[in-house]
């Protein structure tokens, strides 16, 4: 049988191929990120007791009335949006709602641009949609937006920018100088920006988060995507939405309808009450993932390890050369699960093309016991190479 060039040429995502060793080997899982645990006993409680009371047949297309409100609620509360219903749409995860933008958004022939690191479903999903992904290269340590990269990427074939903020897989965050200079960009060359927003409440730098609909003039020309499964540590609901100006909204939703067309209502009610939770909850929750981050930053600095910066999300990315490894992070990271037991992701993976330098990127939101194996692990992976060497 004959399949799609396109996808037959594809392998499995770095994620599946190196957790999937994980389980294999019986390593532990730094590598793809999601926390262990059960999740939020009160949105557990909360999708089981609308899965025995509510309704299970499908919900309307555009999400329940319920968490649409719940949605536009909890942004106009914790980063002061003025959004309504009409503007949210709900989607089986954030990936999802990326599709459907990217499906209603680009034309055949339109340039997008994307900065890199980035999430390796923006190429495929651009590329599907008949546009061409146009990279630009960000730097560490500090992974800086710069005006002047930008502006030479912009062509009359541009239509659309894709900004994923906090940045995944580094851990940083744009500043407020930089988001308006995006947004001013965007203005002036009428571009429309598809804002990943997953990692919006996984912050710990005590700065809010603005999205970047919210500077002049980007209203009507951003999209705005969020995920459930981030916000409450749930990734397996798979559960996200976007939210535009009404007409950007009814154009997704079209798109959306022939993706999955809805998500399970349970669960759209669970995380519905999972948004009116107090601020304290948020606050709590944050706090629980910065221990980890502590906890695995302090041991992998004590194991000789140079840590970059970090502010967000659940990664930390350590410099391979300035920590003695001289080795490539693919090979790095295919030794470590089978010699050291730790599987981690290789930070080139986020790259389509050009890599800054060999760096791995490990996930912290495990138990202690667990982060700790692993720095025992992974320091004594290094002190073998760096006595090989």
């Amino acid at each position: 049988m004959r399949g799609h060039p396109v996808y037959a040429a594809m392998g499995t995502t770095i994620f599946e191929h190196m957790s999937g060793l994980s389980r294999e080997l019986g390593a532990i899982n730094l590598g793809q990120g999601f926390p262990d645990g059960q999740g939020p006993p009160a949105l557990l409680d909360a999708a089981a007791r609308a899965l025995r009371e509510k309704s299970n047949q499908y919900p309307p297309m555009a999400g329940l009335p319920e968490l649409r409100d719940a949605v536009a609620a909890f942004y106009s509360r914790r980063q002061r949006l003025n959004l309504t219903r009409e503007q949210v749409i709900v989607t089986s995860g954030a990936t999802e709602a990326l599709a459907a933008a990217i499906f209603a958004l680009v034309q055949p022939g339109d340039d997008v641009l994307i900065f890199q690191p980035a999430y390796d479903a923006y190429a495929p999903l651009i590329r599907r949609a008949g546009g061409v992904p146009v990279p630009i290269d960000l730097h560490p340590p500090a992974w800086r937006y710069e005006r002047a990269a930008i502006i030479a990427a912009i062509t009359p074939r541009t239509r659309a920018m894709i900004l994923n903020d906090p940045l995944n897989p580094t851990g940083t965050v744009a500043s407020a100088a930089d988001l308006a200079m995006l947004a001013e960009i965007c203005v002036a060359h009428d571009l429309v920006a598809i804002c990943d927003e997953v990692w919006e409440e996984v912050r710990f730098d005590g700065v809010p988060h603005r999205s970047l609909i919210d500077f002049p003039g980007m209203a009507s020309r951003a999209v705005k995507i969020g995920s459930a499964g981030k916000i409450f540590g749930l990734t397996g609901w798979k559960l996200g939405w976007m939210c535009a100006a009404p007409a950007l909204a009814s154009l997704m939703a079209r798109a959306h309808q022939f993706l999955t067309f809805t998500s399970p209502p349970p669960l759209q009610w669970a995380v519905a009450e999972g948004l009116a939770l107090p601020d304290d909850w948020f606050a709590a929750q944050a706090a629980d993932w910065a221990a980890g981050r502590a906890r695995l930053k302090q041991g992998l600095e004590s194991a000789g390890f140079v840590v970059l910066p970090n502010a967000a999300t659940w990664f930390l990315c350590i410099d391979l050369p300035r920590s003695g490894l001289a080795m490539d992070d693919q090979i790095c990271c295919e030794r470590a699960v089978r010699e050291a037991g730790v599987a981690a992701i290789p930070v080139s993976a986020f790259f389509d093309g050009g890599v800054p330098g060999p760096i791995l990127r490990l996930c912290f939101t495990k138990p202690a016991d667990q982060l700790d194996s692993a720095v025992k692990r992974l320091s004594h992976f290094r002190q073998a190479q760096l006595s090989a060497g």
